[in-house]
């Protein structure tokens, strides 16, 4: 599955497609850099403890650069010296520019952690519930991988059980199967009420494990009552306040 192909079958995600393509672009125009690895072994005791990277004191890492690359991209964007029209267009911004910078932290921190022992609902990154789920295999060998929608990340999680109350009462689970979308469907927890969009497969078609191209996905489970609990390519399109 390519992304023109996608977007043929999808066209209401042309303008998203148009705005991350635009994104590419202004970030490949400045010197960002990327981010130093941490010294793991100091980082250790707050791994144990589940403390995320970003928010370890131990790992250190220096978020100046993508402060400094933000003003730039988004005058760029917005045409207005350093301010954008829309606080959700900002935020994501902020989250392309950081997984661009923190790629080789987590390309070298999913090679070092050991990830039986995080199982934990919100990424090892950055702090952030999941935005989707990963099946890999079939049952009953199956693992499923937490991806994250902010930095990026992946990790590992019960194959059952919500990630978000946690309830491990197999029954407060359901399925929404989206017909004609193989390979894509919608979890939730009738529990919480909370949802995570879910791809069965080895990755090979990476174009649906992107949050922004399954926002169908979202508008299905938001006409459902449901609640999405990472934050939402929906912000993007905030209208801007006139106070």
């Amino acid at each position: 599955m390519t992304l023109d192909r996608w977007l043929a079958q999808h066209p209401y995600l042309e303008p998203m497609a148009r705005l991350n393509d635009q994104v590419d672009r202004e970030m490949d125009g400045i010197a960002l850099g990327t981010a130093g690895i941490p010294n793991w072994d100091s980082y250790l005791e707050d791994y144990a403890a589940g403390v995320p990277v970003l928010e370890s004191q131990a790992a250190a890492i220096d978020l100046g650069p993508v402060e400094n690359a933000l003003a730039v991209v988004a005058a760029k964007l917005s045409g207005v010296d350093t301010t954008l029209e829309s606080p959700g267009l900002k935020r994501y911004l902020s989250w392309r520019l950081l997984s661009r910078y923190l790629f080789p932290v987590v390309d070298a921190f999913s090679g070092w952690r050991q990830e039986e022992r995080w199982l934990r609902h919100y990424c090892p990154v950055c702090g952030s519930p999941p935005a989707m789920a990963q099946l890999i295999g079939t049952d009953p060998g199956s693992l499923r991988m937490l991806a994250c929608g902010c930095c990026g990340n992946r990790w590992r999680y019960r194959r059952t059980g919500c990630p978000f109350c946690r309830t491990q009462d197999d029954h407060r689970l359901a399925v929404i199967a989206v017909e004609g979308q193989a390979g894509l469907r919608i979890d939730y927890c009738e529990q919480c009420r909370a949802y995570l969009k879910t791809y069965q497969g080895q990755g090979s078609e990476f174009v649906l494990l992107a949050d922004w191209t399954s926002i169908h996905l979202d508008m299905i489970a938001l006409d459902r009552g449901l609640n999405r609990m990472a934050a939402s390519v929906y912000e993007v399109l905030e209208p801007v306040s006139k106070n």
